[in-house]
């Protein structure tokens, strides 16, 4: 009798997510015989796990446009590892079922409301926070949401500036006093972000030791991005470390997203009264700390997270808006020369053959888009 019931209530269950979808398209369908709303594409998921199970492409009705708020037609979105997170429920964003995937891209808006005087149709614009939702064809919104952003850079500059290369720039000004000919030292270098620290530390003056696993293919991109010195994790525990230290300042500034223990031979390169920030834990290995290093060196340990600070500095809608150079990190203003190595492009609405998610440290972008937008200048 007990194993009956159990089986009721797993079909219950069942049926009832078939009707909720089912549902779904209804009032897509039903919208579409009404007058002045649309519909959009969207990766949907309506409970975390992998990928696979969980995500649906799904129409959607989108609200009437409101007299705060805006209609973007979404351009181009990346697929970060944090949405990633997200469908499998371990990020410590939690979001309301049924929920869009992607937190990060770029729109044009296309109708704005009667209050809305920051946003004009044809303008681009960028989610404020995580969460977003920008896996789909279009959104509405409120006009708080989103910050306007430049037309005159590329289009995948425009949908993945707003978390990676702000990431980058807050961590190399926040944490250590940078001065031209400092040194600063980091792991997964060839990731995103640490792209755009490779770049933006060029563009102060400030040296880069790269380190990345044992893949000298990437040496060159790195390289050629203006990386002073690209070193394997390996070289961390040999004597090539201190011939660098005989040409540049021991770092006061390294930079952590993998963890694991050549973490912590990264966190004792560093100069007395250093910082090691952590923003990642791409091993999912936890840090090690030698006692000597807080002892002797005084070495501090912090963390980033990019979705705190902009709680943590966004003010109100007003002062906001004249602040948005701020909130971006001076980013859309200091580094528009930021590229990245050539990316995978995808339409939202053949996912299913995406390898995308299967593998989020790929550089992949969803796009829909017109032939007149550059996807890279």
């Amino acid at each position: 009798m007990r194993a009956l019931r159990r089986v009721r209530q797993t079909w219950g269950s069942v049926w009832c997510r078939a009707w909720e979808g089912n549902e779904h398209q209804r009032t897509a369908q039903r919208a579409e015989g009404t007058r002045n709303l649309h519909i959009c594409s969207a990766l949907v998921y309506r409970q975390n796990g992998a990928h696979a199970d969980v995500l649906r492409l799904e129409r959607m009705a989108l609200p009437p446009v409101d007299k705060h708020c805006v209609r973007l037609k979404i351009l181009a979105a990346p697929v970060n590892p944090a949405d990633i997170n997200m469908l499998q429920g371990t990020y410590p964003i939690r979001p309301t079922f049924p929920a869009v995937g992607g937190n990060e891209g770029v729109g044009e808006v296309i109708e704005v409301g009667s209050d809305v005087t920051s946003l004009s149709p044809g303008d681009w614009a960028i989610p404020v926070g995580a969460g977003f939702g920008t896996w789909r064809t279009e959104a509405v919104c409120d006009a708080s949401d989103i910050i306007k952003v430049p037309k005159d850079i590329s289009l995948l500059g425009a949908a993945t500036i707003g978390v990676n290369p702000c990431t980058a720039y807050r961590m190399l000004h926040d944490f250590q006093p940078l001065r031209p000919g400092d040194t600063v030292i980091q792991n997964g270098a060839n990731s995103a972000v640490g792209q755009a620290v490779i770049q933006i530390a060029a563009a102060l003056g400030v040296k880069t030791i790269c380190i990345i696993r044992d893949r000298y293919e990437h040496s060159e991109d790195l390289l050629s991005m203006g990386a002073d010195y690209v070193v394997t994790e390996e070289t961390l525990k040999g004597s090539e470390m201190e011939r660098i230290f005989q040409e540049v300042p021991r770092p006061k500034l390294g930079l952590n997203c993998v963890g694991g223990p050549y973490s912590g031979y990264l966190l004792s390169q560093l100069d007395h009264d250093g910082t090691l920030v952590t923003y990642g834990g791409m091993a999912r290995k936890p840090l090690p700390v030698p006692a000597k290093a807080l002892i002797f060196k005084n070495i501090h340990l912090r963390g980033f997270w990019l979705t705190m600070w902009k709680r943590d500095n966004r003010k109100g809608k007003q002062e906001h808006q004249h602040e948005t150079p701020k909130l971006l990190g001076g980013i859309l203003i200091t580094t528009t020369f930021l590229h990245t190595r050539p990316i995978r492009p995808s339409q939202v609405t053949s996912f299913k053959s995406l390898e995308t998610l299967d593998n989020a440290m790929h550089c992949y972008i969803i796009i829909n888009r017109t032939p007149d937008h550059k996807l890279c200048q």
